[in-house]
């Protein structure tokens, strides 16, 4: 059974919007239908107890964590002593026949009890842990009546409002959301949301990204002010933290960057070196360089840019199938070449020729393997070509969106959030894309 798919992703909600309520749907005709509906933020953002309900999921949130840990460390502590009780049976056995009749406890036999009780000397550690658990579980069980306490009092503040229903709806939609989600493939781009502006923040010109790894926990922020010989990285916890330009940590890379074309995937920064058709990969945890390595005929220093220029080069990004560089190179006459590059030793894995030539494009982002590209940077730009890798094919399209600041700077594709990241004119801009998908289920 095939069915198609249209998907309407809304995963950050404009700024006047607020909670999600995320609901799935199929139509007669087999289409999938999944939407995200987003109430004013107003709504619940000014009750006090809004507020008060988030950090009490907070400490849900953390009590729960520390029971994972609970339960892991039992579990594996459990199989050891499980492992052990074979050899505590023996040695039970032993001593109670030295009990009935010592004199069987000739030297060999003693040594062979003291030997089984010392392969029994890993469990006192285990043990102390069970005690320090013990004391774990005491304070947890307080944390938990305390905030069953508060809950109580909150519940008879809001009278006729259950909270805890309306959120057990909202986590349960949830739910139905990313199961349909987890059903989507790979879908061809048929739209593109209005902007949704995060922060104004920078010069006119730099990016701003979040890891593109699928898989990946990973909340941090990454923002890189300017195009010409920067080293300067900020890395913000969350995305809120970025909203509000706080909580922060600064990365003074070893080599300068050219361009904007950066890209953070499975924690590590893919950039181009300054002044050279290097790529360095930079790991941001050990705050090193893992690898570097050069382009091979790839044009640099505003030889093949983007049509606002910026020694935007080379344009490093990442979609579902992996890591990728977009570039031109002499040979190939100033057309842009795509290039699927390996991510721990960054060597080319295959290579394509667009035919499109890099200069008249205003910027270009990859999705499920198809390379999408603008026709301007500017005001009035819109998607104007798509090169599908999976078979060396192209065509011309013609998908508007809103250049609201008129000068885009970065445009990267985020395939875990299924959003576009731009940087416009010193405005820091998110879209919601539109997939076009076949879906095929396990009836197949």
């Amino acid at each position: 059974l095939t069915f198609m798919c249209v998907f309407l992703q809304a995963l950050y909600p404009s700024p006047e919007e607020g909670w999600q309520i995320y609901s799935s749907a199929q139509d007669a005709d087999g289409k999938c239908i999944c939407t995200v509906v987003a109430p004013a933020q107003n709504m619940c953002n000014r009750d006090p107890r809004s507020r008060q309900l988030r950090q009490l999921m907070e400490k849900v949130q953390n009590i729960s964590q520390s029971m994972e840990v609970l339960d892991l460390r039992t579990f594996r502590d459990l199989q050891y002593v499980k492992n052990t009780e074979g050899l505590m049976k023996v040695v039970d056995g032993k001593l109670k026949v030295a009990s009935e009749n010592p004199r069987s406890l000739n030297p060999k036999g003693f040594q062979e009890v003291k030997d089984k009780v010392n392969q029994l000397l890993p469990l006192l550690p285990v043990l102390e842990q069970y005690k320090a658990d013990a004391k774990m579980i005491l304070r947890l069980r307080e944390e938990v009546r305390n905030l069953s306490l508060v809950l109580m009092a909150i519940q008879e503040e809001m009278g006729a409002y259950d909270y805890e229903e309306l959120r057990q709806r909202v986590l349960l939609l949830e739910t139905r959301l990313h199961s349909c989600m987890q059903k989507l493939g790979c879908g061809k781009l048929t739209g593109v949301s209005n902007p949704i502006t995060v922060r104004a923040s920078g010069s006119r010109f730099g990016s701003w990204m979040t890891d593109t790894m699928i898989p990946s926990s990973d909340n941090r922020v990454w923002s890189m002010d300017g195009y010409f010989k920067g080293r300067r990285v900020l890395e913000y916890r969350t995305m809120s933290d970025f909203m509000k330009g706080q909580n922060f940590v600064q990365h003074l890379l070893p080599h300068p960057w050219a361009g904007t074309g950066h890209v953070v995937y499975n924690g590590s920064l893919y950039y181009n070196k300054y002044q050279s058709n290097i790529i360095i990969k930079y790991h941001f945890r050990s705050r090193s360089v893992l690898v570097q390595r050069s382009l091979s005929g790839a044009g640099y220093n505003n030889t093949f840019p983007y049509s606002w220029g910026g020694s935007s080069d080379i344009d490093l990004m990442a979609d579902e199938n992996g890591l990728w560089a977009v570039y031109t190179t002499i040979n190939n006459a100033g057309n842009i070449v795509i290039s699927r590059l390996e991510p721990q030793s960054l060597e080319i894995l295959q290579t394509w020729d667009t035919g499109f030539p890099k200069r008249s494009a205003g910027e270009s982002f990859m999705i499920c393997g198809t390379l999408y590209v603008t026709n301007s940077h500017l005001a009035g730009a819109k998607i104007y070509f798509a090169y599908y890798t999976n078979t060396s094919s192209y065509e011309y399209t013609d998908i508007p969106f809103h250049n609201q600041y008129s000068h885009i700077s970065m445009m990267d594709y985020n395939p875990r959030e299924r959003v576009l990241y731009t940087w416009n004119n010193g405005h820091q801009v998110l879209y919601n894309v539109t997939l076009f998908q076949v879906i095929k289920t396990s009836g197949d």
